[in-house]
């Protein structure tokens, strides 16, 4: 027994000794973080890394921190309070640990978090205001290989685990799970199984109880090809991340769509998104727009040449309590938009104007904005005034749309190389400036100095002692400057670097082909990250035939659709059917759901699936008779303007300012004005329902053939109007996106264009069209926020769309009878 003992120690001192101790190369303390790099060692299984400082001694750190780039290994050490630290990092062979290498002392400092996203003793996220994480914390991790398989127990969830990223956020949703989240990506994150229009969303009904965190680890965290949104969130933080290429419906990077209040957007890159089709989405739509949201800080990001930078406001009709704070933002040769401001009381300061093409801040429809201790260099108008001063200058029509101006307030910013800028002067420049230069920071001004157009007045909530600015310290331009271009953006500058040093950079707002090749051709060094998985949790899923969206002709029956559910599923609940001829069956054994028979009117379903353990998953399915209509006769102002071949449109004016609402899965934007002029007629050969969608907060009147009917929450619905002609005009001034005209008819009453069958749907690569007794003039494709795609002006009966993405979309007719459109989707 001695020998055995002897010789298994001797084991053991042998392993160690094998073990060396690893060469480390660099160390470094950030911004509540810390990062060590070394030397792999041959025959190492893994390794430990701890930390000490802060008060703890030898604290290790979480595996999936420990990353591999091949000729070296990183780690990252997050959630640290300022001060000095040491890392020791452990090698691993047989699960004993070897010597420890050990670095030499790095100091953390803090993140800033001045801003109006900490007022009212708001924390946002899932850390303290020292940096640590807050008690009870949940923290995960996302790579690329556990994205849609990470597993999570969330509170109140409809089923647990939450299984996939975006199921745990919507878990979440219901704001009953009170615990801090901090949301971790490691590396290059591409599209993700399951998202929302393209976009992962962040929502928690505004529960102020609860926090999130959406952030990166080290230098390299990317958001690539998706876009990040947030609604009704309260105490959210995103930070250290880049964002590249995003192709969601929204088009932003990042978008705080509605609803927020108290989020903290810092320390990110925005770099080009996918092009839109509109002239100016060549560089992507939104960087890092925010509406219908407050107390919000944006700051210390780094803006790469992007169009069109910070939206803020759209159409919340009102100035009070609407707070946000931009500071120490890169905007890098971005072209416009620092921000774009409606409405918004809006404090800019220590930012870093550079190089900017267009305009830097703008201010419309009543804003207020007070600029200071700014950095401006060759920003072409550092401050627009709608409609006023340099806006117009030259018989110029003006940069925002025609919209009422608010008032800028400046002090004590830095500018060269502008083209222009007018300061108020009372003699010589009374009405047409762009912005009051104050000659002391809590100078008010006075409400006889206003806006050209509106008669806007500056509200003075600079000055307002209750808030932060009073009491705020503001670095003098060039200090800004210099911690800008060390700070913004992800840690150390990120991963991707470029630099703007063309002849042209300055002045030209095309797109920089060079960066848009770095992006595009982007591949990340990460080779593996210690204790990457696919996931853990159980699963239940359900297999979706290819036929489970069929259109026959009247009395003919249906394939057979075949549903399948395994994995942790044990059984489904089908709604919807039996009706109208469609029926299904059960077999538990198999388990199958099989979906037969012959429609006697258009039938949708959806099949559930059920289990004590996984998540619940959901499929639908639709089943239709060719000919029949389903609310064919729609206008969408969005996708066609005042182009329609069943409704006319006199006296019409389309709305120059864009809106925002959602209906029937579509996001609409553009609206026609209801004025006393307007009149929309159409003719109907049978009882039909009416449905009006106007902007959300609508619920005034509208005159349907001289009869008066009051909108609820934007939309006005009318059921059994009778056939013939009418006409809808104005009961209130209100803005109209889309009217549909839902009819009960069999297909004998169809006209040619009612007709129209499209198919298959969903397809792979031809789209069939089936229009008898009609000639096609032009064929347009849209997808789903009305932007052309493609224009064809022949009569073509198959239509190669190849070259489409996954998605919905639309496609409309002109033909020698009129115009008409319809839904379908590319697989």
């Amino acid at each position: 027994m001695k020998k055995i003992l002897l010789y298994l120690s001797l084991c053991l001192v042998g392993l160690q000794l094998n073990a060396q101790a690893v060469t480390i190369t660099e160390s470094s303390g950030w911004l509540e973080s810390a990062f060590v790099e070394w030397l792999p060692e041959d025959g190492v299984d893994s390794y430990n890394v701890y930390y000490t400082g802060g008060g703890l001694t030898d604290q290790i750190i979480d595996t999936q921190l420990i990353r591999s780039y091949g000729s070296y290994y990183r780690a990252d050490v997050l959630g640290l309070s300022t001060g000095d630290y040491i890392l020791k990092v452990v090698p691993v062979i047989a699960n004993i640990e070897g010597p420890a290498a050990v670095s030499n002392s790095v100091t953390v400092t803090a993140h800033d978090r001045n801003g109006f996203a900490h007022s009212n003793g708001h924390v946002p996220g899932a850390y303290n205001l020292d940096g640590t994480l807050k008690a009870n914390a949940v923290v995960i991790y996302i790579t690329e290989n556990s994205k849609n398989t990470i597993s999570l127990n969330v509170i109140g969830a409809t089923t647990n685990p939450c299984v996939g990223l975006q199921t745990i956020l919507d878990g979440f949703k219901k704001g009953d799970d009170d615990r801090p989240l901090a949301v971790r990506l490691i590396g290059n994150i591409t599209d993700l199984d399951y998202m929302l229009n393209g976009d992962v969303v962040i929502e928690n009904e505004n529960n102020n109880n609860g926090s999130i965190t959406f952030e990166g680890v080290g230098n390299d965290a990317l958001v690539n090809g998706w876009g990040l949104r947030i609604k009704r969130g309260t105490n959210i933080e995103v930070r250290n991340l880049g964002f590249m290429l995003t192709n969601a419906n929204e088009g932003d990077n990042i978008g705080l769509q509605q609803d927020n209040e108290y989020v903290w957007v810092h320390n990110c890159d925005l770099f080009y998104g996918a092009a839109g089709g509109d002239a100016d989405q060549v560089k992507g739509d939104g960087a890092l727009d925010c509406k219908r949201s407050t107390y919000v800080t944006m700051s210390y990001n780094h803006f790469w040449d992007t169009g069109k930078s910070n939206l803020l406001g759209l159409s919340e009709n009102t100035t009070t309590e609407l707070y946000i704070t931009y500071h120490h933002n890169w905007y890098d040769h971005s072209d416009s938009r620092h921000p774009r401001v409606r409405f918004y009381s809006a404090h800019v300061y220590n930012n870093y104007f550079d190089g900017n093409a267009k305009y830097g801040s703008g201010s419309t429809e009543g804003s207020s904005l007070f600029l200071e201790g700014n950095f401006f260099r060759n920003c072409k108008y550092p401050m627009l005034t709608s409609q006023q001063g340099t806006d117009i200058f030259n018989g110029s029509n003006g940069t925002f749309s025609g919209e009422d101006g608010g008032v800028i307030k400046a002090f004590n910013n830095d500018m060269s190389g502008e083209t222009r800028f007018v300061a108020y002067d009372a003699v010589n420049y009374p009405t047409q400036f762009d912005a009051y230069v104050a000659t002391t920071r809590d100078e008010n001004i006075e409400s006889n100095i206003s806006s050209f157009q509106g008669g806007n007045t500056y509200n003075n909530f600079d000055t307002d002692p209750s808030l932060y600015i009073n009491s705020l310290t503001v670095d003098s331009p060039i200090v800004a400057k210099n911690n800008v271009i060390q700070y913004s953006g992800r840690l150390s500058g990120g991963d991707i670097n470029w630099t703007f040093d063309a002849p042209d950079d300055d002045t030209s707002y095309a797109i920089n082909t060079g960066l848009l090749g770095l992006l595009t051709s982007y591949t990340s060094n990460l080779v593996s990250i210690q204790g990457d998985t696919l996931g853990t949790g159980s699963t239940q899923t359900l297999t979706v035939p290819d036929n489970n969206d069929q259109s026959v002709d009247s009395g003919n029956a249906i394939e057979d659709m075949i549903f399948t559910w395994g994995g942790d599923a044990t059984d489904v609940s089908v709604i919807g059917l039996p009706a109208s001829g469609i029926v299904y069956t059960k077999n538990t054994i198999a388990q199958t759901i099989t979906v037969s028979g012959t429609p006697t009117s258009n039938v949708n379903f959806s099949i559930t699936t059920n289990g004590s353990a996984g998540s619940s998953v959901t499929a639908s399915g639709s089943v239709s008779i060719n000919g029949l209509p389903n609310g064919d006769e729609i206008h969408n102002f969005t996708a066609s303007g005042l182009n329609s071949g069943f409704y006319s449109f006199t006296g019409a004016n389309m709305n120059s300012y864009p809106g925002s609402t959602i209906y029937d899965g579509l996001i609409l934007t553009e609206r026609l004005k209801i004025e006393s002029s307007t009149n929309i007629s159409y003719t109907t050969t049978s009882i039909s329902t009416l449905t009006l969608v106007f902007d959300p907060a609508f619920s005034g009147n509208i005159k349907l053939d001289g009869v008066t009917y009051s909108a609820t929450d934007g939309v006005l619905t009318l059921t059994n109007i009778p056939s013939g002609n009418h006409s809808i005009t104005k009961g209130n001034v209100a803005n109209l996106y889309y009217i549909k005209s839902e009819f009960a008819l069999g297909i004998e009453d169809l006209s040619p264009l009612q007709k129209l069958k499209v198919y298959p749907n969903p397809i792979a690569n031809l789209l069939n069209i089936y229009l008898p007794n009609s000639t096609i003039e032009k064929i347009t494709i849209y997808n789903i926020i009305g932007t052309v795609i493609q224009t064809i002006k022949k009569d073509l009966r198959v239509v190669d769309l190849t070259n489409l993405e996954s998605g919905s979309y639309f496609i409309t007719l002109k033909t020698n009878r009129g115009v008409v459109t319809k839904k379908f989707l590319k697989k």
